[in-house]
């Protein structure tokens, strides 16, 4: 009988196998012109939160299509709830799972975020699947997966806090003991605050600090770690990081790998990273030449267009 590990395991690989791999949930359409390709070029990023979602659905639909798990029990997806995607079977326990997390690479960075509480993690039963997708023709057709990185949650919550939390000048705190409350009120999140205060105040604060003992600065999850961190909070000035936890800025060695291979990989005759610079940072008429250089987008007459 399979356990957790045996089911992440195997899930893993079938999920690695969606490299190369064409959706055919939704497709965009050849641009008509050139100056339509250039227009087109700088709004199909706006479209990777409704592929990337509708990617998340049918990885759920793909997993269940394997014959191993039949009679074993099913993929689920969670929405909302985390993680996005759990196995649900009567003999295994505990519940393996999958966030997955999809990534338009000609995008500035990877934006999503991973706040998840390293606690929620104890037992490694949770992975974290990255999908670098993009249209099959760069800014049109189907979304196709170029690759996948699956990491442990765990490493990737203690890389964020590892990376982050640096007290007084930055804090990471776990959410409040929520438990009792009904699941859709239950906080799971970690947040990040950062410095805020004068210089003076900041030399009390590092005192404070340090009157913890050589391992006041390693983050810890238990309460009465928190609760030196809140007194921090409490008694100086703190804001709310925003950008906390994305996943561009964890500096995981999986992600940063995977990061790296992606923006190395050749499509349409130039490297993700290439065609990023030129989508982005280059002239309307260099896309113009590009998109009729690569895939043979030119003017056409009115009579043309509707055939």
């Amino acid at each position: 009988m399979p356990n957790t590990r045996d089911i992440l395991a195997s899930a893993s690989r079938h999920l690695q196998g969606l490299a190369g791999h064409v959706f055919d949930v939704l497709a965009i359409s050849k641009p008509i012109s050139p100056d339509a390709a250039v227009n087109l070029s700088k709004v199909v990023s706006k479209l990777s939160p409704l592929l990337g979602n509708l990617i998340e659905f049918n990885t759920v639909e793909f997993l269940n299509d394997q014959a191993e798990y039949h009679g074993l029990g099913e993929w689920q997806r969670q929405d909302p709830g985390f993680p996005d995607t759990i196995f649900v079977g009567p003999r295994i326990a505990p519940t393996p799972g999958f966030e997955i997390k999809a990534w338009f690479p000609l995008a500035t960075e990877i934006t999503a975020r991973f706040k998840d509480s390293q606690a929620h993690f104890r037992q490694d039963q949770t992975c974290v699947c990255m999908l670098a997708w993009l249209p099959d023709q760069l800014i049109f057709g189907k979304p196709k997966i170029i690759d996948v990185c699956i990491v442990s949650g765990r490493s990737v919550a203690e890389a964020r806090d590892n990376h982050y939390h640096n007290p007084p000048d930055y804090l990471v705190l776990e959410p409040e003991d929520t438990r009792t409350r009904t699941r859709n009120l239950q906080q799971t999140n970690t947040n990040g605050y950062k410095w805020q205060g004068s210089r003076q105040q900041f030399e009390k604060a590092r005192k404070l600090v340090r009157s913890w003992g050589a391992e006041g600065q390693r983050y810890k999850t238990t309460p009465q770690y928190q609760a030196l961190l809140r007194q921090l909070i409490n008694r100086f000035p703190y804001r709310l990081d925003t950008n906390f936890a994305k996943m561009d800025r964890i500096v995981h060695p999986g992600i940063e790998e995977f990061k790296q291979r992606i923006l190395g990989t050749t499509l349409h005759g130039l490297t993700v990273a290439q065609w990023s610079q030129l989508l982005f940072r280059r002239t309307d008429e260099a896309i113009r030449q590009a998109m009729a250089e690569r895939f043979g987008i030119r003017e056409a007459d009115i009579g043309e267009i509707l055939e």
